[in-house]
């Protein structure tokens, strides 16, 4: 606990000095609170009334519990900027504590927007939020807010913080264009890169290069077959050489996705998509870097909105969402570090009913 309120006191009050309580302790307690099932400002000001004794145990409260007004202010005061470099020092001292090595081995980038976070008559552009995950332990090493809705400027500032060097990064086709591919070799990585036509030079290069090795019979694939609850899916991914001539920095192979999901195999509907690779990877690695990539969606995206209600939070008025989108990252990354086999969900009730297993989850921060 002291290792993460010394993180959290870095952050600067944005505050007028007659402020009557302390930025990091407040930015402890809501932490707090979302790990024991907290939503909103209001869940986070009556978890703090109600544990009020034990909780000044902890952090100094000298004009009691704060109010859900008093979170509510300082959330949307509070720099989103400040927010994002308490994260990634929140997030290298978890996987330090953890030990864990600084450069996971794949790297997952999407953006993910808060719904219901628009500020009057902006519900066509919610807040972007970008993350970077650890696909393997499912723990984020960085997030940003996007203040423009630019989702790669945010993500490639994102990464400038890390050390890339023996990581490969996947994104999607949004993210398929030189700027991404320079910014990640630059840093030492390498990357998998979803192509779509929106980049049409480069996927008119990638339906050449593989029409020319099936003509050919030198197309080198790996596939899998999976049957279960009534669904059937065949996955094949094949990879072939770029051209010399492809526009794209570090370019060094194309990968062909083709899926098929149905509930049997002869009603199957078939799928093509295709990967930028700066690698030259055997078809078998570039599986797994695809399936791997999901992780970002199944095993972040998904608990933020199902456990955490994310998308359904109504926190609209300045940098509020962003704020509280970087502590329900904390909160879920603290409980993904907990050895412990149940489910988020049943992690943060027994948080609530437990005293010494919340302690716990702090264990690992030492």
């Amino acid at each position: 606990m002291e290792t993460l309120i010394t993180i959290l006191r870095e952050v600067r009050d944005p505050r007028d000095v007659n402020a009557r309580h302390d930025c990091a302790s407040m930015l402890f307690l809501a932490l707090m609170a979302m790990l024991c099932g907290a939503k909103n400002c209001v869940d986070i000001a009556d978890f703090c009334a109600a544990n009020e004794k034990d909780l000044a145990e902890i952090v100094d409260l000298p004009h009691g519990a704060p109010s859900h007004d008093s979170f509510s202010r300082l959330f949307r005061l509070l720099d989103p900027e400040e927010t994002a470099k308490a994260f990634a020092s929140f997030a290298k001292a978890l996987r330090a504590a953890l030990g864990l090595g600084p450069t996971p081995k794949v790297l997952a980038v999407d953006g993910k927007r808060l719904r219901r976070g628009y500020e009057s008559g902006r519900a066509f552009m919610p807040p972007l939020m970008i993350s970077v995950f650890d696909t393997q332990t499912r723990l984020s090493l960085a997030a940003r807010a996007s203040a423009d809705g630019n989702e790669v400027k945010a993500t490639l500032e994102a990464l400038k913080a890390l050390d890339l060097k023996g990581c490969v990064v996947t994104a999607d086709a949004l993210h398929c264009h030189p700027a991404m591919a320079e910014g990640v070799r630059a840093q030492g990585g390498d990357y998998m890169l979803k192509l779509k036509k929106n980049n049409a030079p480069l996927y008119d290069c990638a339906e050449k290069a593989f029409a020319k090795a099936d003509a050919a019979n030198k197309t080198a694939f790996s596939e899998t077959r999976e049957t279960g609850h009534g669904r059937f899916e065949r996955r094949r991914v094949s990879v072939v050489a770029a051209p010399k001539d492809a526009n794209m920095p570090g370019l060094a192979k194309f990968a062909r996705i083709e899926s098929a999901r149905g509930k049997s195999e002869a009603t199957a509907k078939a799928h093509v998509s295709y990967a930028a690779l700066s690698q030259k990877l055997t078809p078998q690695k570039a599986m797994a870097l695809v399936r791997e990539h999901w992780g970002v969606e199944n095993n972040l995206h998904w608990p933020l909105d199902v456990v955490f209600d994310e998308d359904d939070a109504r926190a609209r008025k300045n940098h509020a969402p962003q704020n509280l989108a970087f502590i329900r990252r904390m909160a879920l990354d603290i409980l993904n570090a907990h050895p412990d086999k149940r489910s988020i969900s049943r992690k943060m009730k027994l948080a609530a009913w437990s005293k010494e297993f919340f302690f716990e989850l702090f264990a690992h921060m030492r």
